[in-house]
């Protein structure tokens, strides 16, 4: 596909040189068919035509194109410039002679001005094409004032447009869509109900930098890229990854196969994809997602969550509504209100919650003052699958020894909105908030590095996510930037002092330190990475896996347990990690272990 387009660009930037030579002899109008000189590595010379214009309009009208063949590039003219649509149309085919003079001739190209703005037309008859038995390429380069409303489509060819200051309809039936900026504060009202930007392809890649208003896009295959949409989006293609940066209102967002990746949503969002991975940053709101074999990693919602995966892990770092979440085979990790303050009395779930998993582990974190009755139940294991906080004081009831069904409850605080978790054969544990801090902000990092690598990877906006959901995420403000650079020497000396009063503390108590990603990889002496199981590529399987490993006095580095990853690919990056060499850190003359993350990104090529 990269190549195919390459191709198309270098005959297009070809068109548009030669085109340029051309206009100053032909003002306006239709120029005689013209041979092209010929072009390297092209069998030989090319015939062409074009045809330019100018109409004079008023702002806020439309422009309405329609062409059965042939690329579009919209842009504006310069501002406060006189309102006019300037357009140039460039033909051009294989044909020689008087067959290409007779083609050329052949297409039917109509601009006038109306009421309602702009009509452009461009017609090859079909008898005509069929007879010359040659190709034919057709560009339009039309220009427009900056608050005109554009509306193109076409049946052949790819649609590229600059800022539009006023609604968009753009169509295409095999080509791409790339839009800059669609709207301006007010337009939405003006769109009368409809969407400020609509985009259709049946085939191509979809990207739009921002709207100001609702934005509907479709594709039959190809990927959706959106940067900020200012108000509701509907984002629906047949297979591809759908990417967006921020959306302010109800987003419903649908793939056949692709990744979901949304970094910041205000409202009601509805997911569902045949088979990828969902990752959201910040929803406020509640959210619906699906997906048919991969992951859901959610930074934090605000709002009810209702969450399925057929086989995937599910990864929640902070949810403070209700939970409804439930995968077939992977794991289930949740934090329940984990920034809810201490000292503001219990703290409540907003109704009934439930994580079921079929064979995998279930861990929960609760924060210490949350008022709720626990229902834990593993249908088939025994007594030591449920582990749990001394301090949740669990009823246990079942296997000691054998295997059956294990249940245990739990009233906390006085006991509140039913949490319920079940698995069929998996572990199910309870810990308190606080019990891993250093996990959660690791993953509350990766997770936030992961979203804007890949909407940086799409050429959109990153997002600042929220100082309280962990150490560095997002960008400091430049005052902030200053004032750090301005005290440099004395944060440096706090922070080591600090650090390694926290690291001392952190040995004494648990005999280990915890260290961040990155610092943990440069620990690392030897790392070869994880093969790619055969089976998994067969089956279409990939996706992210996250292990808690741990550095030994000795050197070596040991997998304590999956933090998210299917089965098969957790397995593989596990063997790889027992072959890994590190240094452990040292305090006091003595070596001691470090404790942190690794994230393995596997994906099919």
């Amino acid at each position: 596909m990269r190549g195919r387009r390459a191709a198309i660009l270098c005959t297009l930037v070809g068109a548009f040189s030669t085109a340029q030579i051309l206009l100053p002899a032909f003002a306006s109008g239709a120029s005689d068919p013209a041979a092209l000189p010929e072009k390297p590595g092209e069998p030989g010379p090319r015939t062409s035509s074009v045809r330019t214009g100018e109409l004079e309009t008023k702002g806020g009208l439309t422009l309405r194109l329609t062409t059965d063949l042939g690329a579009v590039r919209i842009t504006q003219i310069d501002s406060g410039s006189k309102p006019v649509v300037r357009y140039t149309v460039h033909v051009e085919t294989d044909a020689r002679g008087a067959t290409a003079t007779h083609l050329l001739n052949s297409y039917i190209f109509k601009a006038r001005s109306t009421a309602g703005g702009v009509e452009i037309s461009g017609t090859l008859p079909q008898r005509a094409a069929r007879a010359s038995n040659a190709q034919v390429w057709v560009q339009f380069e039309i220009a427009v004032p900056h608050n005109y409303n554009v509306e193109v489509s076409t049946d052949a060819g790819d649609i590229t447009t600059g800022d539009i200051g006023g609604t968009a309809f753009l169509r295409t039936q095999g080509g791409y869509i790339v839009a800059g900026h669609i709207g301006w504060p007010g337009v939405r009202e003006g769109a009368h109900g409809r969407p400020v930007a609509r985009l259709e392809t049946e085939g191509g890649h979809i990207k739009v930098l921002d709207v100001t208003g609702d934005l509907t896009a479709f594709t039959a295959g190809g990927h959706i890229n959106a940067g900020n949409i200012s108000g509701d989006a509907s984002l629906h293609s047949g297979g591809g990854h759908i990417r967006a940066s921020q959306i302010t209102g109800r987003a419903d967002l649908e793939t056949g196969g692709g990744n979901i990746t949304v970094g910041q949503a205000g409202s009601f969002v509805s997911v569902h994809t045949g088979g990828g991975q969902i990752d959201f940053g910040e929803v406020h709101g509640s959210v619906r997602a699906q997906t048919g074999g991969g992951g859901i990693h959610v930074m934090h919602v605000s709002g009810p969550m209702e969450m399925e995966s057929n086989g995937g892990s599910i990864c929640l770092t902070d949810a403070s509504g209700a939970l409804q979440a439930a995968t077939s085979g992977g794991s289930i990790t949740a934090w329940i209100n984990p920034s809810a303050p201490v000292t503001r009395g219990p703290v409540r779930l907003d109704g009934a919650s439930q994580l079921s998993s079929g064979t995998g582990d279930i861990i929960v974190y609760l924060p210490r003052n949350l008022a709720v009755t626990l229902d834990v139940t593993v249908l088939n294991g025994n007594e030591h699958q449920i582990e749990a906080d001394s301090g949740l004081h669990l009823n246990l009831q079942g296997q000691a020894n054998g295997s059956g069904p294990v249940h245990a409850m739990a009233a906390l605080n006085g006991g509140g909105a039913p949490l319920k978790l079940r698995t069929s054969g998996g572990k199910i544990r309870l810990k308190y908030v606080d019990a891993e801090v250093a996990l959660r902000a690791s993953l509350l990092h990766e997770q936030a590095d992961r979203l804007n690598k890949r909407l940086a990877e799409a050429g959109l906006a990153t997002v600042d996510f929220r100082p309280d959901m962990g150490p560095a995420i997002g960008n400091p403000p430049d005052q902030l930037q200053t004032d750090s650079q301005r005290n440099q020497d004395q944060q440096n000396n706090d922070t080591d002092w600090l650090e390694s009063w926290l690291n001392d503390l952190e040995r004494v108590f648990r005999g280990n330190i915890s260290e961040d990603p990155d610092s943990f990889l440069k620990r690392l002496t030897y790392r070869p990475p994880p093969a790619y199981p055969a089976l998994a590529q067969r089956a279409g399987v990939h996706g992210f896996v996250v292990l808690q490993v741990k550095v030994t006095k000795e050197g070596h580095v040991e997998v304590q347990r999956i933090v998210q990853g299917e089965p098969v690919l957790a397995n593989a990056a596990i063997d790889a990690v027992k072959r890994w060499q590190g240094k452990p850190a040292w305090a006091k003359g003595k070596p001691v272990e470090v404790i942190s993350t690794v994230k393995f990104d596997f994906q099919l090529r």
